[in-house]
């Protein structure tokens, strides 16, 4: 029993300090290089001087299916390329989980959407995830062009699944874009992400 309440005691102690490096609004956005669903590896500094945009993805998820079903992410990546900006999306799906696909697989289903991404990066072991924190999917965050983390949150002001709700929404992502692009403050730094759970490795 006492090993078992140490052990909680240490899982909470750790996620805690996870949760304390994860990335912060208004603090330069974590490092990261990774390997896209082509094979190639991608860089945050890659991108130096544009605004980027990283969007938590999962297929299997019914709030993901909302935005791609619907076409409302397709056209907030197009908004997001139409002004300078890219686009990388992320899954941090496990290999174990179910509704894992496969790197060829999600390019699939991504062309099929009519996505447009720059990079699709895959994250099966869930490090670029946890260091920005990213806990639902789809978690969107964009970067200026210095490098600072100045949004992080959900895609738009209705968390619903119900793709009825995106015609009365605020797309937070295309109003922290536009603002940030045009050399202005983000107005609403930071939302409440909605969602699916990332399933991460454990």
């Amino acid at each position: 029993m006492h090993t078992t309440l140490r052990l909680a005691a240490l899982a909470a102690a750790l996620s805690a300090s996870a949760a304390a490096f994860a990335a912060a609004v208004g603090q330069p956005a974590p490092a990261f290089s990774a390997v896209d669903t082509s094979g190639r590896t991608v860089a945050l500094a890659d991108f130096k001087g544009r605004t980027v945009v990283l969007e938590w993805v999962n297929p299997g998820c019914p709030f993901v299916r909302k935005h791609y079903d619907s076409a409302n992410m397709p056209a907030t990546q197009k908004h997001a390329l139409s002004k300078g900006a890219v686009w990388l999306a992320v899954n941090s799906t496990h290999t174990g989980a179910s509704d894992y696909m496969a790197p060829a697989a999600l390019a699939g289903w991504m062309k099929d959407k009519g996505a447009a991404p720059t990079a699709t990066l895959m994250d099966a072991h869930g490090t670029l995830g946890r260091a920005y924190g990213a806990r639902t999917t789809p978690h969107m965050y964009v970067i200026d062009a210095k490098g600072t983390l100045v949004y992080a949150g959900a895609i738009d002001s209705k968390p619903s699944s119900n793709p009825a709700d995106i015609k009365s929404a605020t797309n937070y992502v295309n109003q922290a874009v536009a603002e940030t692009t045009a050399g202005r403050p983000v107005s609403q730094p930071a939302t409440q992400a909605y969602g699916c759970s990332v399933k991460y490795a454990d």
